[in-house]
């Protein structure tokens, strides 16, 4: 049987050289273009463009003056007729780890957030600059190869992420503050699927705070309260499930912890509008 990636018509994206690659998209014109899922996180600067970029299930339009962050697993696509000016920053984590220590909490806070992150706005002024920090580390890609050139791309890239960040009020906050970094716990303890437990006194627990303690660092730091965004986790998980697999319901259920798959059906409806059979026949409409 084929898998689920063949049957949906989605590409595995090709490996880069060294993880790292950055192109200058001048008057980029797309046509039918296939969903790819990402093997690498991509950072698109759009400095002037139209058209629409699908990620996962949203549908994004595309204007200019507009950051937009992938990370690994996602799904995306440049709509037909989608044109725009700007740059497109891949990378992987083995290139990301020659980056100073100093960056990692951009990297972390951008990447561990996507959803939160996804489409940036950014200001006429910060986006002259912000070019100017893409261009610098495209004309430094281009060059022959020279010793220790990765750490010095890794540098540069640096530079910049910082400058995303900084683009965010949340985000330009101290990354390096107690709160901070026992919110980015949580996130990580999340994502891992940690003992498939979805209640938030066990985070809290592990985290060795309150559940209401907790509940307030969600909101302060992302501006929602854990059930929230321990709800929206699991919907990525179910989504990714039904996309990626061919799983029957029931044992997606059971590998989420949910009691029965009626249980599971009620949740996933409750919260993406449709089943999870209908979310899985429309994905797989969209994809071909």
């Amino acid at each position: 049987m084929k898998n689920r990636l063949e049957l949906l018509n989605v590409l595995a994206e090709k490996e880069i050289k060294d993880s790292f690659s950055i192109v200058l998209w001048d008057e980029q014109h797309f046509g039918c273009q296939p969903i790819s899922r990402a093997n690498y996180n991509h950072i698109f600067l759009i400095i002037e463009g139209t058209g629409n970029l699908r990620i996962n299930d949203e549908i994004y339009q595309v204007s200019g003056n507009e950051l937009f962050l992938l990370s690994k697993g996602q799904l995306y696509n440049f709509e037909y007729d989608t044109a725009f000016n700007g740059y497109e920053i891949i990378f992987g984590d083995c290139f990301w780890e020659k980056a100073p220590a100093s960056a990692i909490n951009c990297n972390a806070i951008l990447f561990n957030n996507t959803s939160a992150n996804q489409h940036l706005r950014v200001a006429a002024n910060d986006i002259h600059e912000l070019t100017f920090h893409f261009n610098t580390l495209h004309l430094e890609f281009v060059k022959s190869g020279y010793v220790n050139k990765p750490d010095v791309l890794a540098a540069y890239l640096k530079i910049i992420m910082i400058k995303i960040a900084n683009l965010n009020a949340l985000l330009s906050k101290d990354t390096n503050s107690s709160e901070n970094r026992l919110y980015r716990q949580f996130l990580d303890l999340l994502r891992s699927g940690y003992n498939g437990t979805r209640e938030v006194a066990d985070f809290a627990l592990l985290l060795g705070i309150t559940p209401r303690k907790l509940t307030d660092l969600c909101n302060k730091c992302n501006g929602k309260g854990a059930k929230e965004i321990i709800k929206g986790q699991l919907i990525i998980e179910a989504k990714r499930a039904l996309q990626f697999s061919s799983l029957p319901i029931k044992e997606i259920a059971y590998h989420l912890n949910f009691s029965t798959p009626d249980q599971f059906s009620h949740f996933f409806k409750k919260n993406s509008l449709l089943s999870p059979h209908h979310y899985r026949s429309a994905f797989a409409q969209i994809a071909m």
